[in-house]
């Protein structure tokens, strides 16, 4: 067989089930195995390869499963490369497959020549151009090793097109199973670790659990739960993190830190005399630039599979390398049950019932406004009456990510939200959000993204066509990079500058495409919309026309305070 067949081969053999790319020169030996060989896999063929990342990155958020996209050398390269940092940022386990010029032309002025190793090598946990054919199956093994153990990220491999044409022994042929998902060879807690965090735990006053996305990633929702209503320890999550209970726990209190967080939950997470982070590396967003908590102000365990994370912004009284799932369940065990906790329990829920209270009260009224054009709070509010609790939601930045990530009640814990939080680029939600759809076809799949980010994206609405993806897509329109705009009001005295640009008629645009549309801006007609939109059996559209958020009353911390 040659290089190509056993790239194709050992993908089947990890587990894969679909692939996201765009086809390329370098590519065609690659595309002619995936043609001629029964693997059982789905190529989805993409219009950009930006998306095809996005694509990946999304369906391994969902599934935990390897993702995988692919592109063609040069220019392809280039294009997939923001995906691939995202994913590696955010601890999504993703393959990037680029082709490459043959390895005989390297340094002869051959079209599309660069170091793929070096342009990976910044963004990619591992990165491996393959210089030789009998070396793609170990490659492959080594690329799922990385992804999946430890913290989790994305690998990058090239395959040159002469190294695709070579032969290879089938007898190297062979995959571990067990790399095909995360978390892979979980690592579990020192004991002495375990029993230092108990000690601090069972002499808190009132702990606060900061709940990343690494619970999500271990599957440890019902640890965490065990845990939280044990030690009637308050719960809040980062963005990332957002699912890992149920909103409506009566001891989560919602997201914190500077984009979702509100006041109210900032002071339950100033309230905690020990603070408990999980999975999570407490970075400038989730603390608010580490002021809330405060450096100092309380007592700080932190679980990581990463022990890189430990005391980087915090002095932390205990570390604790480990799984989340096991280190959750293994320190519940430890603390055991105290009846004065109990009582702990009901001032907690108290406190984030009040905190829910304040919180919502004010969104509830803007929710609820008839003014045009029509409020963020209304949009999440409609669309949250009208999708069942397993929708999936996806959020590009700018306004859908701050509004749904404070106020999207999420009312069963899992991976029902993404926000590519890791570097925030603009056209992550709709390529995101196909991909949760392979990942989880029995769920609707909602892409929430601004007008900014529409554009960035477009093109991947013949994608959404032509494979008859049950997507819903909801436009925030309003004309302008609404997050900058906000930014500039509030730190450079209003001078706006190159931010606004024209209003486009996304419904049309859309429809152009053969996507079923509807272009909203009377809030009165918004819910009926949105419930239509849900019962069409097809791709859907729909435009709202809706207040920048330099005129809103967004959850970004600095905006408001």
């Amino acid at each position: 067989m040659t290089g190509a067949d056993a790239l194709v081969r050992m993908l089947a053999l990890q587990g894969v089930t679909h692939i996201f790319g765009l086809c390329g020169d370098t590519s065609l030996p690659f595309y002619d195995a995936l043609y001629r060989l029964k693997h059982g896999m789905t190529h989805v063929l993409t219009r950009d390869e930006r998306s095809a990342a996005y694509m990946a990155d999304g369906y391994a958020r969902v599934s935990n499963r390897v993702g995988v996209c692919e592109g063609p050398s040069g220019g392809g390269a280039t294009y997939i490369l923001p995906g691939v940092a995202e994913a590696n940022e955010s601890s999504v386990p993703m393959l990037c497959i680029t082709t490459d010029i043959p390895v005989v032309s390297r340094g002869r002025f051959t079209l599309t020549e660069l170091d793929q190793e070096a342009l990976f090598g910044p963004v990619a946990k591992s990165t491996h151009v393959v210089d030789r054919g009998d070396r793609v199956p170990l490659a492959v093994r080594e690329a799922f090793r990385q992804m999946t153990t430890g913290r989790p990220g994305a690998a990058h491999l090239g395959l040159p097109l002469d190294v695709q044409r070579e032969t290879v022994d089938a007898s190297a042929l062979h995959a571990d199973p067990e790399f095909a998902r995360v978390p892979a060879l979980r690592i579990g807690p020192h004991s002495a670790a375990i029993r230092a965090a108990a000690a601090v735990l069972a002499h808190s006053r009132q702990p606060a659990l900061v709940v990343g996305g690494g619970v999500l990633i271990s599957g440890a929702s019902r640890e965490l739960r065990m845990l939280a209503e044990k030690l009637g320890a308050v719960v809040c999550t980062t963005v990332s993190g957002k699912g890992s209970l149920a909103d409506t726990h009566p001891l989560v209190a919602g997201v914190i830190g500077s984009n979702g967080g509100t006041l109210p939950t900032r002071t339950v997470i100033d309230s905690a005399d020990v603070v408990v982070f999980i999975g999570c590396r407490a970075g400038s967003v989730t603390t608010e630039k580490w002021r809330h908590p405060l450096p100092g102000s309380a007592r700080v365990v932190h679980i990581d599979v990463d022990p890189g994370v430990f005391g980087v912004n915090y002095p932390t009284d205990v570390a604790i390398q480990a799984d989340a799932q096991l280190a959750l369940h293994a320190l519940g065990s430890e603390l055991g049950v105290r009846a004065s906790w109990r009582k702990r329990s009901q001032a907690a829920s108290r406190a984030v019932a009040q905190a829910k209270v304040a919180k919502f009260s004010e969104f509830r009224r803007l929710a609820g406004s008839n003014t045009r054009p029509i409020t963020p709070e209304r949009i999440v509010s409609d669309l949250r009456a009208v999708l069942d609790d397993d929708a999936i939601i996806v959020a590009d930045p700018g306004t859908p990510c701050p509004y749904l990530s404070a106020y999207y009640e999420l009312r069963r814990p899992g991976r029902h939200f993404l926000s590519n939080r890791a570097h925030g680029a603009l056209g992550y939600a709709m390529s995101a959000a196909i991909g949760a759809h392979f990942a989880r076809s029995g769920a609707r799949a909602v892409a929430v993204m601004g007008d900014g980010s529409f554009g960035f994206t477009c093109g991947e609405l013949e994608t959404v066509v032509r494979l008859k993806v049950p997507l819903l897509m909801l436009v925030v329109s309003n004309a302008t990079y609404g997050w900058i705009k906000a930014g500039q009001k509030s730190s450079f005295d209003r001078r706006y500058y190159s931010v606004d640009f024209g209003r486009t008629d996304h419904a049309a645009v859309a429809a152009a495409f053969g996507v079923k549309s509807w272009r909203v801006s009377d809030p009165a007609k918004l819910r009926a919309t949105l419930a239509a939109a849900v019962r069409h059996d097809g791709p859907v559209l729909v435009d709202v026309i809706a207040q920048p958020l330099h005129q809103a009353r967004a959850p970004v911390s600095e905006w408001i305070v």
